[in-house]
C-alpha cells in the first residue's frame, strides 16, 4: 500500500514526532479497517431478515446487540488489538509470519508440523476470503439502490459486476496513485457511520441497554438453535479482525490501535446500536437497516460513499492476497510466480497478474451465483471464523515460549479465546449448505496445491542430494586431473549449500573446460520477513578458483541475484557481474512409481513445476548471460 511511503517503522520508534503518527493513522485507517468498517451494511440485517433470521422484538434486538459489543470487545479489542497484535515476526504480521514464528519457537518436532499444516490451511482460507470480501462488500453497497426506488433492481448486478471488473483491470498500475485518498474517504466513512448511529440512539436510547452482557446471555439461553444461527450472522462484525493483524508490517501498533480506540471501534459500536434503535422503532426497516437509518435526501450520498468504502475494503483484500502469495512462494509453499512491482519506491505495493484474474473469476461468480449479498453471507464467514481458531492455537507457544508467560497463564487466554472462536465456528459450520461450501473448497483446493508443492520440493531434494559429489572428492580429482581453464567467471546457482552443484558436474562431462574463478551460489529463505544486512551474505573459498556463497533472504524480500552479485568480492575485488555467465540446473520431473508422493500428486506437482516462473526471471537474470542445464527426475 502508498502508506508504506512512510517508513512503517516509525510507528513504534520512540522518538517518531505526532504529524508523522496521526499520518500513518490516516493512511492505515484506508488500509487495515475497510472490511470491518464495511460489516454494518449487512451484518445487522442478517440477523433479523432471511431464512434463518430471528424475530424482531425487545429482547432479541437487545440480545443481539450485546452479542455485538462483546464480540467487537472481546474478539477484535481483546484478542487482536492487544493479545495478537504482540506476535509479529520482526514487525510483520499474518498468518504465515505467525507460522514462521511459531516454528523457529518450536524448531522440528511434531507441533512445529502442525503448526505448519494448520497455518497453510489458515492462509489457504484466506484466499476464498479475498474472492468474497469484494463480491459481498460491492454488492451490498449498491443494493441501497433499491431502498430508493424499485427501478435500479434489474441494474444491481450488471452494474456490481462493471464496479468489479473495473477494480481488478486496474490493479496492476498499483494503488500509488489514489492510495493516499484511501484515508480521508475511509475517515469520512467512520464519521458518517457514527453521526447515523448517534442519530437513532437518540430516538431510542433505550438500546445502550444492550452493554450489560446479562441481555447476550438471556437471548442465546431462551432461543436456543435460533440464537445459534444468529451467531453466524453475529460474526460478521468481527471479519476485518485477521486483516489489522495481516497489515501489521505497514504501519506497527500503534497507528493501528490509535485508529481502533479512538474512531474506528466506537463508529462502529455506535452505528449497530444505531441500527438496532431503528429495529425498535420499525421492525419492517430489517430488509436494510443501514440505508434506512440515513434520511431520504441522503440516500444516493450514503450509496457513493458506501461503494467506494467497499471498493477501498476489496483494495485491501486483493493486494493481501498478493502479499500472501508472494510470501507463500518465498517460503516454498507454491511456485514461482511473475510478481511486478508497481512502484519504485515502496516494496509492499505488488501485482501478481494470475492471482488477480483467478480471484476476478471467482468474485464475478460468486455475485453471478448468489445472486444478492443476503444469498452470499451463507459463505462468507466461515474462512475468517477458521482462520481465528488457527491464530488462536498459534499464539499459544509464541505466549508461553516467546513471551515467557507462564504455563497456566498461557492456557487460560488460549482456552478463554478458544472457546468464543470455537462458538462462532460451529455457528458458521451451519452455513456449509447455503454456501459456506464454496471457502472449504477453494481452501481445500489450495492446501493440496501448497502441501503437494512443499512435498515435492523436498522429494526433489532428496533425489538431488543422492547426485551429489562432496566437494573435497571433486577437489581432489582436478589434482589428479587438470582441467582446462578459461578466463571469466561462472556463477553456478545450486539450492545445496554443500557438494557440487549439479550444472557443475554437467558442465564438466561435456564441455571438458572450467572457468578460472566459479561462485557456487546458495540462496536460502530464513523465518523472518527481512535479514539484516550484515548477514545476509556469508562465503568461504574452496580451492582452486572455487568460492562459496551463500546468500539469506526472509520471505518478504526479493531475490535480486545481479544486485547480489555486485557485493560480493572475490580475492578482495569485486565481481563483474556483466562479464559473469550464470549457470543453473533446469529439472525435468517426471511422475514415477517411485515411494513417497501418490501418482496423482506426483502429476499435479510436475504441473505447477512446468509452469511455475523460469529462474532466469524469477532472480532478475540477464538472459544473455545465462546457461541451463537439463536434468531429469523422476519422483
Amino acid at each position: 500500500m502508498s502508506a508504506t511511503a512512510l517508513d512503517p517503522k516509525l510507528a513504534t520508534a520512540a522518538n517518531v514526532s505526532q504529524p508523522q503518527l496521526l499520518r500513518l493513522a490516516l493512511l492505515a485507517l484506508g488500509v487495515i479497517y475497510g472490511d470491518i468498517g464495511t460489516s454494518p451494511l449487512y451484518a445487522i440485517r442478517e440477523c433479523f431478515h432471511g431464512p434463518h433470521a430471528i424475530g424482531i422484538s425487545y429482547a432479541s434486538v437487545l440480545g443481539v446487540l450485546s452479542l455485538v459489543f462483546w464480540t467487537l470487545i472481546i474478539v477484535v479489542t481483546l484478542k487482536y488489538h492487544i493479545y495478537v497484535i504482540r506476535a509479529d515476526n520482526r514487525g510483520e504480521g499474518g498468518i504465515l509470519a505467525l507460522v514462521a514464528l511459531v516454528s523457529s519457537v518450536l524448531k522440528r518436532n511434531r507441533l512445529a508440523t502442525a503448526a505448519v499444516a494448520l497455518g497453510l490451511f489458515g492462509a489457504a482460507l484466506l484466499y476464498a476470503d479475498g474472492a468474497l470480501t469484494p463480491a459481498i462488500s460491492v454488492l451490498s453497497a449498491v443494493e441501497g439502490l433499491s431502498v430508493a426506488t424499485n427501478v435500479f433492481d434489474s441494474y444491481i448486478l450488471p452494474l456490481t459486476i462493471g464496479i468489479l471488473i473495473t477494480l481488478f483491470m486496474v490493479q496492476h498500475h498499483g494503488t500509488g496513485g489514489v492510495g493516499s485518498i484511501f484515508g480521508p474517504i475511509m475517515l469520512v466513512w467512520f464519521s458518517t457511520l457514527a453521526v447515523l448511529g448517534i442519530a437513532g440512539i437518540v430516538r431510542e436510547p433505550a438500546v445502550l441497554a444492550a452493554v450489560n452482557p446479562w441481555h447476550a446471555v438471556h437471548f442465546l439461553v431462551h432461543n436456543g438453535m435460533p440464537a445459534f444461527v444468529v451467531l453466524g450472522a453475529v460474526f460478521l462484525v468481527a471479519t476485518g479482525g485477521e486483516a489489522l493483524y495481516a497489515d501489521l508490517g505497514h504501519f506497527g501498533e500503534r497507528p493501528v490501535q490509535i485508529d481502533w480506540f479512538c474512531l474506528v471501534g466506537v463508529a462502529l459500536l455506535l452505528n449497530y446500536f444505531g441500527q438496532g434503535a431503528l429495529l425498535l422503532s420499525n421492525p419492517e426497516a430489517a430488509v436494510n437497516p443501514f440505508y434506512l437509518m440515513a434520511p431520504g435526501w441522503a440516500l444516493y450520498p450514503l450509496v457513493v460513499l458506501a461503494t467506494a468504502a467497499t471498493i477501498i475494503a476489496s483494495q485491501a483484500i486483493i493486494t493481501g492476497v498478493f502479499s500472501l502469495t508472494m510470501q507463500a512462494s518465498q517460503l516454498g509453499c507454491l511456485p514461482r510466480v511473475k510478481i511486478e512491482h508497481t512502484s519504485a519506491s515502496t516494496m509492499g505495493q505488488i501485482y501478481i497478474g494470475s492471482v488477480n484474474w483467478l480471484l476476478m473469476l471467482l468474485t464475478i461468480g460468486l455475485v453471478i451465483g448468489f445472486g444478492s449479498s443476503s444469498a452470499m453471507a451463507g459463505a462468507y464467514g466461515i474462512a475468517i471464523a477458521t482462520t481465528m481458531v488457527i491464530t488462536t492455537l498459534l499464539a499459544f507457544p509464541v505466549a508461553w515460549k516467546l513471551w515467557g508467560w507462564p504455563l497456566p497463564l498461557a492456557i487460560g487466554a488460549t482456552v478463554g479465546f478458544l472457546i468464543i472462536d470455537l462458538a462462532f465456528f460451529s455457528a458458521n459450520m451451519l452455513k456449509v449448505i447455503h454456501g459456506g461450501w464454496f471457502p472449504l473448497l477453494v481452501a481445500a483446493l489450495i492446501y493440496l496445491l501448497m502441501t503437494t508443492w512443499k512435498r515435492g520440493r523436498v522429494l526433489v531434494g532428496e533425489r538431488l542430494q543422492g547426485r551429489i559429489i562432496p566437494m573435497e572428492t571433486f577437489l581432489r580429482s582436478l589434482d589428479r586431473s587438470p582441467i582446462t581453464r578459461v578466463d571469466g567467471m561462472a556463477i553456478y546457482m545450486t539450492s545445496s549449500a554443500d557438494g557440487v552443484p549439479l550444472a557443475l558436474i554437467h558442465t564438466l562431462k561435456h564441455s571438458k573446460v572450467l572457468h578460472e574463478r566459479n561462485v557456487l551460489l546458495t540462496l536460502t529463505s530464513e523465518q523472518v520477513p527481512q535479514v539484516e544486512d550484515d548477514r545476509r551474505i556469508e562465503q568461504s573459498t574452496l580451492g582452486q578458483g572455487f568460492h562459496r556463497v551463500i546468500a539469506r533472504y526472509g520471505f518478504m524480500e526479493e531475490r535480486d541475484v545481479p544486485a547480489l552479485v555486485k557485493r560480493i568480492e572475490i580475492e578482495g575485488s569485486p565481481i563483474d557481474a556483466r562479464h559473469a555467465i550464470y549457470v543453473l540446473s533446469r529439472e525435468t520431473l517426471i511422475a514415477g512409481t517411485r515411494s513417497g508422493m501418490w501418482l496423482w500428486r506426483s502429476r499435479v506437482f510436475s504441473a505447477l513445476a512446468r509452469n511455475a516462473l523460469p529462474a532466469t526471471a524469477f532472480f532478475g537474470l540477464p538472459p544473455n548471460q545465462v546457461v541451463e542445464i537439463g536434468t531429469q527426475i523422476e519422483l
